[in-house]
């Protein structure tokens, strides 16, 4: 199991007593506005899906890490964040990131906090190689955290994806192990 902590917030494995909480931050559509892609919208959908969740964490093959932030002192669910597994190869595994974080906690650094926190576990904890993430261009506060975290723009791909009525651009980041070790000096 997945525990992580920050100054200020727990990262965790999701546990079955939050399906409830899983389905209202997977299904708000403020939080969810640019990942409509995932958004949850049947409280049968986000069963079916946490479970899937819960049975991968459990798994010795696992592919998602994507963990459920909470406040420390309160215990207030700020959002989820982490990665999807898309190869294990020899030199380690490459992974995609993202998070999501209720609008209410926006602006206060907990999703640079996390994502911090989240790299140093994949680059030190669980043999990763390589994070790719990615923004519409328009979001601007993800793309801050991004940069914030380190991570360095590889492309911009104007007119990528169709989004709440028209075509948007897309921006991506990655971040290679030996690079964070550079940064972090480790």
């Amino acid at each position: 199991m997945v525990y992580l902590e920050t100054n200020r917030l727990i990262l965790r494995d999701y546990t079955e007593s939050d399906a409830d909480a899983y389905f209202e931050l997977r299904s708000d559509p403020k939080t969810m506005y640019y990942l409509q892609g995932i958004q949850l919208f049947t409280k049968a959908a986000a069963v079916k899906d946490f479970q899937k969740i819960l049975e991968d964490s459990r798994s010795i093959n696992r592919k998602f890490y994507f963990l459920h932030i909470e406040m420390k002192s309160s215990h207030q669910q700020v959002g989820s964040i982490g990665y999807t597994v898309t190869d294990n190869t020899p030199v380690g595994k490459l992974v995609g990131a993202g998070y999501f974080i209720y609008p209410k906690f926006w602006d206060n650094g907990y999703a640079t906090e996390s994502f911090e926190r989240v790299l140093k576990f994949a680059f030190l904890e669980n043999n990763v190689y390589r994070v790719a993430a990615g923004c519409l261009a328009e979001n601007i506060g993800s793309e801050k955290v991004m940069q914030k975290c380190g991570l360095i723009k590889e492309a911009e791909h104007i007119d990528y994806e169709w989004h709440d009525g028209k075509m948007k651009t897309r921006l991506e980041y990655r971040l290679l192990k030996s690079e964070w070790e550079r940064l972090t000096c480790i």
